[in-house]
């Protein structure tokens, strides 16, 4: 079985079983400090859901039907006991349904040490700045608890060359899926950036290279599709048949926000000076825009597709989020009124993570791609 399609954690399980004093720590959507886990000897774990391959019984218990599917996947998930080999769990504040659900963790779950991360909404050194450094010092302090292995200033500078290696491979793939998209499908990186949040950060860096090195030495025929940025789906993933369906529909995905955490923070983290302050400046001005941060200007944010497009080369944009996820329903209508005022063509839709019937998927976007090719400059 596939590392991503392993809802029991086999890896990280495997890992923790050659040490019996080694601990792992869990995250959700959207980012969380890998830095911090790692220098704290801890093993980051991504829990992105069940998917398609999870049948939801317990977790529709916690939740209304007017919900994502996420938090229901996680909460069953646990109450299976595939997450029991966690120590620590991380809910980033990506939206409201996050917060309740690290609150619910705390109560059904009191052995494990769950922190909920409040990123700062404001960039100003004396204001999100003090904050977050004091929130990332917090979970250092709480995590080596867990370990038994306070982080030193050298460990987290250790963790971040390890971090910044694998935002450089990240950012490599993406350049390479953006230059020869045939030679990198996106069903296939995605799955190599999903298996990347269960394996240790080395083992990922390794696959990585071997599987650029194969792409090089067998590209794949080029096709006569259309090159479309998917937008929207950075919370909750989408199920990897719709991706597949996208681009078997006559599109090649350029660019996404797929598992965005891995690319977060957009360059190296340097690592002279206070780490901790360094890791929070990287938070303040170097990070994707997406819609977890606030942005005061709604003309930042009408703009913004327009420069995606340009910088993967696009035809046009497919708006895919999550049934309910409020965060990028929000953003949708700046969004697409900014890429409809510059003339990118764009279409949307909504899926859950456990959709299993991609058949209206595949007629949008192929009959989307058919008028780029017919009516869209293309030149």
């Amino acid at each position: 079985m596939r590392v991503c399609d392993d809802l029991d954690f086999g890896i990280a399980r495997e890992w923790l079983a050659e040490n019996p004093g080694r601990k792992a720590c869990g995250y959700l959507p959207v980012y969380a400090p890998k830095e911090v886990i790692l220098a704290s000897g801890l093993l980051p774990v991504g829990i992105h859901g069940g998917g398609d391959r999870l049948e939801i019984i317990r977790g529709d218990a916690f939740y209304q039907s007017y919900i994502c599917h996420l938090p229901r996947s996680v909460i069953e998930l646990a109450q299976t006991g595939r997450l029991d080999f966690l120590s620590a769990l991380l809910f980033p504040s990506t939206c409201d349904v996050i917060r309740n659900l690290s609150g619910m963790w705390k109560v059904m779950y009191p052995d494990v040490v769950v922190r909920y991360l409040d990123l700062p909404q404001v960039t100003g050194t004396e204001t999100g700045g003090l904050f977050w450094e004091g929130e990332m010092r917090g979970l250092l302090r709480d995590l080596g608890a867990v370990s038994g292995r306070p982080a030193g200033e050298d460990d987290i500078r250790q963790a971040i060359r390890l971090c910044n290696s694998l935002r450089s491979m990240v950012r490599e793939l993406y350049r390479v899926r953006r230059e020869r998209p045939w030679a990198v499908p996106t069903e296939e990186l995605y799955s190599l950036l999903r298996a990347a949040e269960v394996v240790p950060v080395e083992t990922f860096l390794d696959k990585a290279r071997a599987y650029l090195a194969a792409a090089e030495e067998q590209p794949g025929a080029r096709k006569d599709k259309s090159r479309v940025i998917v937008a929207g789906a950075f919370c909750e993933q989408p199920p990897l048949g719709l991706i597949k369906t996208i681009e078997r529909a006559g599109c090649y995905i350029v660019d996404d926000d797929f598992l965005l955490g891995n690319r977060f923070l957009m360059s190296d983290v340097p690592t002279d000076g206070d780490p901790v302050r360094q890791l929070t400046n990287a938070l303040l001005h170097d990070t994707v825009r997406s819609p977890v941060l606030f942005e005061a200007s709604q003309d930042g944010k009408r703009r913004l597709m327009k420069e995606r497009v340009e910088a993967a080369r696009a035809d046009g944009i497919i708006f895919a989020a999550a049934s309910f996820c409020d965060p990028a329903l929000l953003d949708r209508p700046m969004l697409r009124a900014g890429a409809e005022a510059d003339a990118i063509p764009c279409i949307a839709f909504q899926f859950s993570e456990n959709t299993g019937q991609f058949q209206q998927f595949r007629e949008q976007a192929g009959t989307f791609a058919d008028s780029i090719k017919l009516w869209g400059d293309n030149e």
